[in-house]
């Protein structure tokens, strides 16, 4: 889509150790054998280089260094200066075309019917269209480059000679481009604001249309606020994006100079890559969120949960890939970065392997389905409700309300306790009556926990007992075990304060009694050298 400058430039190494997990291998380092040359300082080892390069030293008015881009044969200096204006001038009025026409292959396009060492530069003057051409030749310093061809050198008089009006000049009005502001003309001003608020205006109308048109056709109130919000959410950076690109579509026609075209195309394209990152994230969130909410409708807390993580990681890989595009637009070849971040990656994954850890860590915890976000869990000895499951950690709101922060590497390794998981609750009591309980009333006590038990709906009868289990020191015990049907925990308090409150009443009907717990203290008169035993009775 956009014009890119290939010229080899610093590599720059990106530090992404996550990148290194996700994308294949970066190449290696060739063997001397196969190395490539060393790149052309002038750039001329590719047409889109010479181009450019060529056009960025007639702006700059340096005539010698423009004349290295020409096949000169015989030419004096005055003559290179004269031809050096005179194509400027013709690449800057009429070369029409997008830059990406020009090939940025060392090689050059060989599927352009033309001979492999010879590329074409379009021209449209007035109604008709003319070729120049470049060849590749052989430089003792530069090896392999590409120059303006003797012939084509010989046409720059007489088409200079022959210029016609511009686009621009025929369907402009004559008043508009006789007046000129900082080198361009009004109405080059005039069709360069045209070509950002005429699209920005178009889609705006369309996006509202659509709001118009989801308003009518979905009757369903929850599913028209559901797409709507949807829609409000991206409808801008679509809207931008589809305005820039246009905005670049045009911009040929516009008439600005060849070295103005690289340097405002590249710039666009960075506002361009900007916006179509954050369109991207905007649709993973939207997108993401969506389905989080259909996995906790269904009961899925754990693929929710999951969606998160990977709802980071995704944005994590979309923030790179633009770094990526960046990088390309400044020069950087894809394959140095990548390689420059192989190098990087492995540096960096040493000394984080804890962070690596914990990644991998929360990564297990999630498709194992052991945690998810609202469970209530113990977590290094410490109850809570789970809050958020990040790349590093899991965040724990304790029940003093304070917020705890348990590596996850730590939690793949260790012990959890999830009390959200449980579909039941046991209800466990050891009843303590007191001794001179008669057997009757025993058994009678017996039998009505244990018909309570069996009557109460949110009792799981497999499991509910109530069992004479021993005569104890201070008094006779009885255990009641059961399974209470709720998982919500204040449930659960609920119906076993109003379970025992009916054994209280069952142990008081029968006519026994709970055991008073007792304390024996010994004491010793060492003055009259005499012992006394006293019991005092003491409630809890």
């Amino acid at each position: 889509m956009f014009d890119i400058d290939r010229r080899h430039r610093l590599a720059i190494a990106v530090c992404a150790w996550l990148l290194t997990m996700c994308l294949p291998v970066s190449a290696q380092t060739p063997p001397p054998s196969t190395a490539a040359p060393p790149a052309d300082p002038l750039g001329r080892e590719t047409p889109f280089g010479t181009v450019t390069g060529f056009s960025s030293a007639a702006r700059r008015d340096d005539f010698a260094l423009a004349g290295s881009y020409f096949q000169t044969t015989g030419r004096s200096p005055q003559q290179v200066e004269t031809l050096a204006r005179d194509l400027s001038e013709l690449l800057d009025r009429y070369f029409t075309e997008r830059l990406r026409s020009l090939s940025m292959d060392p090689s050059g396009d060989l599927a352009d019917g033309l001979e492999p060492n010879r590329e074409r530069i379009t021209l449209a003057l007035g109604d008709r269209s003319v070729d120049l051409f470049l060849r590749r030749v052989i430089d003792r310093e530069a090896g392999e480059i590409w120059l303006v061809s003797s012939d084509s050198l010989a046409r720059v008089p007489s088409l200079r000679r022959s210029q016609g009006a511009t686009w621009v000049e025929r369907v402009m009005p004559a008043s508009l481009v006789s007046r000129s502001y900082f080198g361009l003309s009004l109405a080059q001003w005039v069709l360069w604001a045209a070509s950002i608020l005429a699209p920005l205006l178009l889609f705006w109308v369309l996006a509202r249309i659509v709001v118009r048109v989801a308003s009518w056709r979905i009757a369903d109130v929850t599913r028209r606020a559901l797409f709507l919000t949807k829609w409000n959410s991206v409808q801008w950076p679509i809207v931008l994006g589809l305005t820039i690109f246009t905005h670049l579509s045009v911009i040929p026609l516009v008439g600005f100079s060849v070295t103005f075209r690289v340097a405002y195309t590249r710039l666009v394209a960075v506002i361009g890559i900007i916006i179509a990152a954050l369109l991207m994230w905007r649709f993973v969130t939207v997108t993401l969120q969506q389905a989080s909410l259909v996995a906790m409708r269904r009961g899925r807390s754990n693929t929710s949960s999951l969606i998160h993580l990977g709802e980071r990681v995704v944005k994590v890989l979309v923030v790179l890939i633009a770094v990526f595009g960046l990088l390309a637009l400044f020069g950087v070849e894809p394959t140095t970065a990548l390689a420059g971040v192989g190098i990087v990656g492995v540096a960096v994954a040493l000394g984080a392997q804890k962070s690596f850890e914990n990644l991998l860590g929360g990564v297990s915890l999630l498709t194992d389905q052991v945690l998810a976000v609202g469970d209530f869990c113990r977590l290094s000895d410490r109850n809570g409700w789970v809050e958020d499951i990040t790349l590093r950690s899991v965040r724990l709101r304790t029940l003093e309300q304070t917020l705890l922060s348990v590596p996850a590497g730590a939690l793949s390794q260790g012990s959890i306790e999830n009390f959200s998981t449980r579909k039941k609750i046991l209800l466990q009591s050891v009843l303590r009556l007191r001794y001179g309980t008669t057997c009757e009333q025993l058994r009678a006590a017996l039998e009505g926990m244990r018909h309570l038990l069996a009557a109460h709906p949110f009792i799981d009868q497999e499991s509910a007992r109530v069992r004479l289990t021993a005569f104890g020191a201070q008094a006779i015990e009885v255990e009641l075990f059961a399974y209470v049907t709720t998982a919500d925990y204040a449930r659960f308090l609920e119906i076993s304060e109003d379970l025992l409150l009916e054994v209280a009443h069952i142990v008081e009907s029968s006519g026994a009694a709970f055991a008073i717990p007792t304390q024996f203290i010994y004491m010793r008169n060492d003055d009259e050298n005499r012992h006394s035993l006293a019991a005092v009775m003491a409630r809890d």
